[in-house]
């Protein structure tokens, strides 16, 4: 059978609804509004779908020297893709309602735990609706079980490699932050506005299509490829270490595998008094 490792279509999860080990896992959120993924989830999910919290099952907890979505804590998350009925051979795929940005960081996660049989749905539940596929109300029936991984650390990289590493190993980091952020115009979320003053602005929105889908591989390789380093020496962040995924997941559908995560990102790097802060492009 296929395994989906990056994207996979409405078409394909709805013909695969009833395969025994495939796992759904809602991941919708909002950082404004933090009870209002569950409560869409409680309305009407994909069939059989659990819902995954941002800040409660995909983060450690906030503290005053961290980013806003801390790394959780290995051993409690693979407990918990156990208690999702998630095991070392299931097939997972993930799903939010904004195109990735929430999804992939579970996508992240699980490929940072060893497993890479994880998909994002494509175009999110707008897609699902679109192609009038069906929604429930009705909890999932989970049969527990376990999961076994190993934290691959390689796959991050901390404030202090991007402080005093980054630039002499020859890396690059990209901010998939909106532009109107990234430039510090625009602050809803963090203290301080602005950038790590040697980012590059890579907003996750130009790796989706008009209908909230991602690029063909092929327009996402020339997106990525122009930044003229190998993909290993690519660090992606974001606000807090969410949204930067998207950009690794980006680079993976088009071949570029390699690319780091800065998890405390934009959030952590301004709890330090002595990192500079740029504005503008």
């Amino acid at each position: 059978m296929t395994t989906f490792s990056t994207l996979i279509t409405p078409e394909a999860l709805f013909a695969n609804l009833d395969q025994p080990n495939w796992v759904i896992v809602d991941c919708r959120f909002n950082l404004m509004d933090t009870k209002a993924g569950y409560r869409a989830y409680t309305a009407a999910h994909l069939p059989n779908a659990r819902y995954a919290n941002l800040d409660f099952d995909l983060s450690a907890s906030k503290t005053h020297s961290t980013g806003r979505h801390p790394l959780p804590d290995a051993t409690q998350f693979m407990a918990k893709l156990g208690s999702w009925g998630i095991n070392n051979n299931t097939q997972v795929v993930v799903y939010d309602d904004v195109s990735g940005m929430m999804a992939g960081r579970l996508w992240w996660l699980l490929r940072w735990v060893g497993h890479q049989a994880v998909a994002v749905l494509d175009g999110g539940l707008t897609a699902w609706q679109r192609a009038d596929y069906p929604l429930t109300d009705v909890s999932p029936q989970i049969t527990p079980c376990e999961f076994h991984g190993v934290a691959q650390d390689n796959l991050w990289v901390s404030t202090e490699f991007v402080a005093h590493e980054l630039q002499n190993l020859g890396c690059v980091l990209i901010d998939a932050r909106p532009p109107e952020r990234f430039r510090g115009e625009q602050e809803p979320i963090d203290p301080i506005a602005g950038h790590v003053p040697f980012a590059k602005n890579f907003p996750l929105s130009l790796n989706l299509t008009a209908d909230g889908s991602f690029l063909a591989a092929e327009t996402l390789r020339a997106r990525f490829e122009a930044l003229d380093v190998p993909p290993e020496r690519v660090i992606s962040m974001c606000g807090s270490g969410v949204t930067a995924c998207h950009n690794i997941l980006a680079m993976e559908i088009a071949g570029l595998s390699g690319a780091r995560l800065y998890v405390g990102s934009w959030s952590e790097w301004i709890t330090r008094l002595e990192h500079a802060v740029a504005t503008g492009v």
